[in-house]
């Protein structure tokens, strides 16, 4: 009986979409805007070069801002699709996204290119999942639904010193107005430069109002002194609604929250992945989106990881005694979990009645992220996006 139940929902499922495919939709308008009619200007695309290939592309001066958008009116940008000459880490980490709704002044969106679209650390990959997709590793293509009701804005800054070559295309459709509960589309870039040891990397800062989670890409660059051992203990923790010192929602691990366990290897699903794992340049890059597990927030939300790893006993004295700077959180050992913040006494780890086991510690690693989520106003009050400087600690030239 259970069986018949799933295969009859599916097959509404299916017939759902089906039906939303061929369902006309009054008082909707497409446009595209590329370099060849830039904001889908009625009746005005391609008339450079005589109506042949003409504008396809434009070179970025160093230092430039390009406009690639910006219309009036309700509307909802549906796919973003771009491509660069130069696709080195640099450059994708110098270059950033805006999005400005509703002729705001403070963008919605301020976000390094790569990793916008999922390349963190600016290291291209081929993948597809449910948000973003790129191919065959040299395109930058975004599927997340933006509406807007005023007014929609989209730059393109070039903060290297070299020139980039782009080609894109905004795909997007003007509605006469949006319902009331409809939110508007945030992104929020952030590093953990200055960070503390024993602090939490923070994803998303408190941010007062009405929305919804939608997710987030990481970036990590281990720090050598921490040798092979395992960095991904760390718990993501969501406060939500007025959550005190503890939050509502907690999570076991990294790799738990991407949905994998026991490390953390290359792979690509709909709403969870880890696009780059490698033990020699000690780099993860990897995103969770919560699409089927729906994260609304009424009054505010913050969002944070533990920077924390792990490794067996005698591993952590040997990367101590070469300098390595940490703080021991807990120990599985065969007796049972060892919870050293709650032992009436520390015990140091040189200590010969230090337990022996899996230790857990507190470490200090190269973190960065962007998250995504929808918000009951067109701006916020979050920080503005590091400097490039900082955005290029530890990304190769």
């Amino acid at each position: 009986m259970k069986t018949i139940c799933t295969i009859i929902l599916l097959l509404a499922t299916i017939n759902l979409n089906a039906q939303e495919l061929f369902q006309f939709k009054n008082n909707t308008t497409p446009g595209w805007s590329t370099f060849e009619n830039k904001n889908s200007i009625k009746s005005a695309g391609g008339t450079s070069n005589r109506n042949a290939k003409g504008h396809a592309f434009e070179d970025l001066a160093p230092g430039s801002t390009t406009e690639l958008l910006n219309i009036k009116g309700a509307g909802t940008i549906q796919r973003i699709w771009m491509t660069v000459s130069d696709r080195s880490p640099f450059m994708l980490r110098s270059m950033k996204l805006e999005f400005y709704w509703d002729d705001e002044k403070t963008p919605a969106v301020s976000v390094p290119l790569g990793d916008f679209f999922g390349h963190s650390l600016g290291k291209m990959s081929a993948f597809e999942n449910e948000l973003f997709s790129s191919p065959e590793g040299r395109s930058f293509n975004s599927f997340v639904p933006m509406p807007f009701r005023k007014a929609a804005k989209v730059l393109l800054v070039n903060e290297s010193d070299r020139k980039q070559t782009l080609f894109y295309e905004i795909d997007f459709v003007k509605v006469n107005q949006h319902p009331s509960s409809t939110l508007y589309f945030h992104a929020f870039y952030n590093d953990n430069s200055g960070s503390k040891l024993g602090e939490d990397y923070t994803l998303l800062p408190t941010l007062n109002g009405k929305g919804r989670f939608l997710g987030t890409h990481m970036g990590i660059i281990t720090d050598s002194m921490y040798s092979t051992s395992w960095w991904g203990e760390g718990e993501v923790k969501i406060f939500i609604d007025d959550d005190g010192e503890n939050p509502t929602l907690v999570g076991t691990g990294t790799e738990d929250y991407i949905g994998t366990g026991w490390g953390q290897g290359k792979y690509i699903n709909r709403y969870q992945g880890c696009w780059l794992a490698d033990q020699k340049t000690r780099e993860w890059s990897f995103y969770r989106y919560h699409i089927p597990d729906e994260l609304y927030f009424n009054k505010n939300i913050r969002v944070t990881i533990q920077q924390m790893g792990g490794e067996s006993t005698e591993f952590v004295r040997k990367i101590v005694a070469n300098g390595a700077k940490l703080l021991p959180v807990t120990v599985a050992t065969d007796q049972g979990f060892v919870k050293l913040f709650e032992l009436n006494q520390a015990i140091a780890l040189s200590n010969e009645n230090f337990p022996k086991g899996w230790t857990n510690f507190y470490r200090l690693d190269n973190y960065s992220a962007v998250s995504y989520f929808y918000y009951d106003k067109p701006s916020s009050a979050l920080p503005s996006i590091p400097s490039k400087e900082n955005r290029l600690r530890g990304i190769t030239k």
